[in-house]
Order: C-alpha cells, then structure tokens, then sequence
C-alpha cells in the first residue's frame, strides 16, 4: 500500500528534467477537477566547477527533487466555541475526493457533538502553490452558508503539513464562518480496539496475501486486522489488555449462545462511558451453540449499540494459509459491522439506502460479503474459489465512503444504531418481481390475531416450484441476514425487523429442495428486535419477507396480515405490560437469560407466573424460562472472570413440560417452537433422570406431531430430529461415565 505521506527525498544523476517531466514524475498531488495540472520546478544543485581540458569528462552533479507532502488526512481546529474535525481525502491510496468534517461545541469544561457535513462532488484545482477543494455540502443540519472553500497550502515532504482552511460560503459569494485547521493524522478516523479471548483460542495475527494466488495488482503483503483497516484510511490501536478467559469451569459445554455472548459484551463495555465512542471489542470464543457461525456483531435493543463483536475459533481455527486468509477476513467483516456496514446485499436496507453493487450486491469483492455467497452476474462464475481469485483484500468504494465520511453517529460506535437511525424503509423494496423465474416461493404463517402483549411469532416456509428441483441455502431466520421482514404498522408506517443479535452464518448450507424434500422451515420471534417492540399498539399488521436466493434472486413472500387485539379485561392489560418491558422483550429474543443484567425483567416474567399462570400468555414465559434453564451459562464479569451458572433441570422439566401440553393441540406456542422446547425438554430430562427418560420425551414428540396430521415429508423429519436427538443424549451420558 502506498504510504500515507512518503518521507523520501529523490536524488537523480540523469540530466535535469523539465518543470512538466519532474512534476509528472514525483508530484503526488492530483490532478484539478477541469483536468489541468501544473508541477513544482525542480530544484537543482548548484553546477560542479569545470574539469581542466586534459581531464575525462565529469559526470553530471546529482540533481536533487522534493517531493510534494500529501493534502490527505485529519485536520483540526483550535480554540473556544466550535472545533471542526475535518478530513480531507483527495490524494494517496484510492482517494474518494471529498472533504467531511465533524463539528463539536465547547462550553466551560466539556465538549459535545454538533453535526457533520460532506462535500460528495467537489472540484479540486491543484497549482504548484495549494490544493484548492470547493463546492455544495451536505449537512445533518440546516446550513446558512451551504458551499465549502478548503484551501492547503503545498509544501515539501521536508517541511510539517501546513493547515488547512475552511470557508463556509452562502452563495454567489458572501463568506460566512472561516476555520484553519492544523494537519493532526494522516488517518481519517482512529479507533481503538480491546480483543479478549477464551482459553484455548489463538487470536488471529496476520496473513501474507502473496501466499496463495491472489488479482494482478493486489501486491503481496502481511496484513493484519489493523492493516486492514489501515488501508482503508482508519487507523485501528490496540487498547487495553489483553485478557484470556479462563474456561475450565465451563464444563463440557464451552459452546456461546446469543444471551451469553449478550452478557459478556454488557458485562465488559460497563467499564467504558455509556456514550458514543471510537472504541470497540473483540471476543475470541471458541464457538457457537449447533455450530456454522463464524462470527457474530452484538446489535442489541439500547442507547448504545454497535460496540462489539465475537469471533468463533473452532470454526475458523487453522494454520494452513487458506484458513488463515479466511479468518482474516472474518475478524475484518465483523469489525465492519461495528463500523455500521452492512452485507454487501443489503446496502439498499440501510437508511439512506446505497446502492447494491453487482448482481443486487452479490458481486462486490469486498470484505462484508460472504466468500460462499459471491456469485456475479451470470455466466460469471461465482463461489469461494471465484470470490478468492478476485478478491484485493479491500472495501468497495462506498464502504470507503462510508468508513472515512459517514456522518459521526453513523459511525461511530455506540451511536445510530445498525442501518442507522429510523426503521422505516420504502415498502415497495418488498413489491413482488415482475417476473419470477426462480422456483422457489417463499411463504409466511402466523396466528391470525395475537392477544395484547403476545410474542409475535412467525413460520418461515421455503419450497420448490420446479419438479426438476432447486439448490438452495438453508438460512431462513431472520437472524442470519439472509431473509429480511418488513412490516406495515396500523399507522401505514412500514419498517424492518431488525434483531438484536446478527449471526454471520458465513457457512454453504447446500440443500436440495425436490420431490423429497418439497420445503425447509424455520420459527422466528419477531416481536422484539434493535428497535424495541414490533406490535406494541393494537391493530392490523402487514408483514412479507424476502429471502436472497444463492444466484442473488430475491424471492418475496405474499403478504400475512396480523391483528393485535386490544386487551378485553384487565388480567389481559396486566399481562401484556408485564411481557412488554425492555428487558422482558430481550429475554424472550434470547430465548431466557440469567444475566444479572436482566435481573430486573426475570422478576417481572416470575410475576407473571406466580400471579397469572393461568393466562393463555404464559407459556412464553414459561418457554424463556425453562429453556434457560436447561442450560449452563456462561457469565463473562466485566473483571475478565469468567462465572458459570449450573443448569436445574428439574426446573426446566417441570416449564417445559407445561409448554409441551398447552401446545399440544391448537394453543400455546407454534409447531416449529414446540419441536424445540421438547428436544431441549429431553436433554433436561436425561439430566434429571437419565437417558432413557430423554428418550421418552422424544418417542411422545413424534406422537404430537403425528397426532397435528402434517405432511409426510415433515414427519420424516421430526422422526430424523427425534433419533438425532437421542444420539446426543446417549454420547453425552457416555462421555459424563
């Protein structure tokens, strides 16, 4: 990567160059926006004095040429009242060419964000004396003196970056505000990252790009998480220390779900200001419950988000150089999440929305996009190998847009909130194809009225329409970033459902959808995510989804209408206010947590049970609840310890099974739920009671199932589930002796 201001003074024997050949040759200012450009002289030693005739001719002087210092970077001004960050990027490695800045206020003793403002098409006139950036800003607020003059002074690389200076201007031409800003980095935005992992787990350091086949033109170097995004413009320091988890007390599961990884990212960032910050964290754990996670970027429902992420070494762990150029890109798309980047595919969901980039974004060679899912515009080939061959180890160019000038809070972690700042999206995103080609339909089912308060629940189904059959990947919850849900609000508002936890599933799940195997389903709790509460008012839904098929088709739901009803008496009121709290909402998404951060909201669902175990709606409770507990879990204190609560299977048992019989027939929860309560209901019967007890459970679960008449093929597959099932249960009994 060229330097981001090169020190290297230029000694040459040849005979001197023209003004126009010395600026051409070394000058590394660009060019000004009409195409005109204009080159320092050379600087000449002074001549050596005349041989005698006799002599041999002697070699000419050297000639001795400066380079130009680059006008690229961070400037900032000084003094009271307003301070602006500007930065300034039209020259060096891959320029954008455009000036953004941050303005903060200062009063007394303490200093506050303001707005920000980024000038997307200026003209840059460069001459031998200054650098000269102008034209129309865009603002987060509304500019009396919307045009933009920044002028920089050239100067030798010899000599410190001379300052830049800013002028506002309301047009034609009467100046407003006016700021010099000294040169403070050479970076655009510095973050600083803390990295902890778990026993046994060997942090990434670095992978030399030259080892395996790579573009022409991507020059073979070591690069690490930091160089990454060094060469982006972002300068990433290590803070901190290091700290290892001991995992020993674990057990035999040293396996994360989302509410752990949920509470040791709370527990860890409690140390730190709640407040938006140019800091994130890096867990390194060994891997993820029912595995094909690579990594996960927490996004959860409060004022500060975006400020960390989990890596999984069992699944990206190797030291053979495609696995370890795997794992870089991994440590490097997750931390991009933090950035508030988005999955190459769903750049047209973010608020604004970006452009997709080729084949609905399924092309972009980037670092947010997934090697298995590469698949450019047909013929082209797509996959891993084709995504490796292609791949420069580098953001596209709106994520660099986005890295070095999206607005403050857009970037900064702990501020907007993933896909910025408002759900709201234009609902015809989700308007059926004009012409669907796919074979595949993509259908949605729920109950057709919730009570006041009820977990809304959806079914996913995926099926072929092609008797020839169809390739598909198996990730249809939402979860996973593959599927995305919109919903229209009784007010006409239409938004996205957004989870508070995004699971980078990074894994090819091939399956064959045909004659045998007609349709792939999934259950999905969409009723509190990143924004809080979905159906938190009483009235009509309109819910569709869209799933991006592995050839980038984006195939989209019919529409499923959902009423929420207005409580009919006070029980019904009472219980839904006790379902609604934030932390109940986060509970319920985590599927039960013991997290002392969550305290507060398990005693509200205790309430609930203890007062109302009667209503129809405490089957929720009873659901987070006993599956919580028919786990261990995993506690990472903000000291770095690492606390493990036992599981109490009785009690899961006794939760569970009050599930299994309320959802029995036509209440309770849905059947996808169901299926999943009772195979985790088995494993903490076998617990309780051993294995044999496990198995039971499982033999009365393909009961219910055949008792609700589904589809052969369906059963098929609760009888694999139930026999899988009891496999684990007996190797667990074999290991514990």
């Amino acid at each position: 990567m060229p330097a981001l201001s090169d020190p290297t003074v230029v000694e040459s024997s040849a005979p001197a160059a023209t003004e126009l050949e010395a600026g051409a040759l070394l000058d590394e200012a660009p060019h000004n926006g009409n195409g005109q450009a204009r080159a320092e002289a050379a600087l000449e030693a002074p001549p050596a004095p005349e041989a005698p005739p006799e002599a041999a001719e002697a070699p000419p002087a050297p000639i001795v040429i400066l380079r130009k210092r680059l006008v690229r970077g961070r400037y900032r001004s000084a003094g009271a009242g307003f301070q602006l960050e500007l930065r300034v990027d039209v020259g060096g490695s891959r320029p954008m060419n455009r000036v953004s800045g941050d303005f903060f206020s200062t009063t007394g003793s303490t200093t506050s964000y303001f707005g920000s403002f980024v000038v997307n098409a200026p003209t840059i006139t460069t001459t031998a004396a200054e650098v000269k950036i102008e034209g129309m800003g865009t603002f987060t607020w509304t500019a009396g003196a919307p045009f933009i003059r920044v002028t920089i002074p050239r100067v030798s690389i010899l000599s410190p970056a001379a300052p830049a200076t800013v002028q506002f201007v309301t047009p034609p031409s009467t100046p407003g505000a006016s700021y010099l800003c000294t040169f403070a980095s050479p970076y655009f935005r510095t973050v600083e990252l803390e990295q902890d992992s778990v026993a046994g787990t060997v942090p990434f350091i670095s992978y030399d790009t030259g080892s395996l086949p790579q573009p022409p033109g991507s020059a073979p170097r070591a690069l690490s998480v930091p160089g990454a995004y060094a060469e982006a413009g972002i300068e990433m320091q290590v803070a901190g220390t290091a700290n290892v988890v001991p995992v020993a007390a674990a057990g035999a599961n040293a396996t994360w779900n989302d509410a752990e990884l949920h509470a040791a990212m709370v527990n860890h960032f409690s140390l730190h200001a709640d407040r938006p910050q140019w800091k994130v964290w890096m867990l390194v754990a060994t891997s993820y419950d029912g595995g094909g996670v690579r990594g996960i970027m927490f996004d959860y429902g409060d004022a500060f988000q975006r400020q960390g992420a989990a890596v999984f070494y069992d699944a990206i762990q190797g030291a053979d150089d495609a696995t370890q150029r795997a794992a870089l890109r991994t440590y490097v798309h997750e931390l991009g999440h933090a950035f508030n980047l988005l999955h190459s595919w769903q750049k047209n969901l973010a608020d604004p929305p970006a452009p997709l980039g080729p084949n609905g974004g399924l092309g972009d060679l980037s670092w947010m996009n997934y090697a298995w899912k590469y698949q450019p515009a047909p013929p082209a080939p797509g996959g891993e190998a084709a995504y490796w061959s292609g791949f420069a180890f580098q953001f596209t160019d709106n994520e660099l847009v986005h890295l070095r000038h999206g607005f403050y809070k857009n970037v900064i972690m702990g501020a907007n909130p993933f896909g910025k700042g408002a759900a709201e999206i234009d609902p015809e995103l989700f308007d059926a194809p004009v012409l669907d080609q796919s074979g595949l339909e993509l259908e949605l089912r729920s109950k057709a009225s919730l009570g006041y308060g009820e977990p809304a629940v959806i079914e996913l189904k995926l099926s072929t329409t092609d008797l020839r059959g169809r390739d598909v990947h198996g990730h249809l919850h939402p979860n996973d970033d593959l599927v995305s849900v919109a919903i229209q609000q009784p007010s006409g508002r239409t938004v996205l459902y957004r989870p508070m936890l995004r699971r980078c599933i990074d894994e090819e799940r091939r399956l064959r959808l045909d004659a045998d195997r007609p349709a792939i389903y999934s259950s999905a709790y969409i009723g509190f995510g990143r924004d809080g509460f979905t159906f938190a008012q009483p009235g009509l839904y309109r819910v569709r989804a869209q799933y991006v098929a592995p050839d980038g088709s984006r195939v989209v739901s019919g529409v499923l209408e959902l009423r929420v009803q207005a409580p009919a008496t006070p029980e019904d009121q009472r219980v839904g206010e006790l379902l609604m709290g934030e932390q109940q909402g986060q509970i319920l998404a985590l599927l039960g947590s013991r997290a002392g951060v969550f305290d507060a909201g398990n005693r509200e669902l205790d309430v609930l049970l203890a007062e109302h175990g009667e209503h129809p709606l405490a089957v929720y409770a009873r659901l987070a609840k006993g599956i919580d507990a028919e786990r261990d879990f995993k506690e990472l204190t903000p000291e770095a310890e690492l606390v493990v609560h036992g599981a109490k299977p009785e009690e899961s048992v006794a939760l569970l099974s009050e599930v299994e019989r309320e959802s029995a027939g036509d209440g309770g929860v849905d059947n996808i739920t169901l299926n999943y309560a009772m195979r985790r209901l088995a494993h903490a019967q076998a617990r309780a009671d051993g294995p044999d007890a496990g198995a039971k459970v499982l033999d009365r679960m393909v009961e219910v199932f055949e008792g609700k008449q589904l589809t052969e093929p369906v059963l098929r597959r609760i009888r694999g589930q139930a026999e899988a099932t009891k496999a684990q249960i007996a190797a667990a009994a074999e290991a514990d002796g």
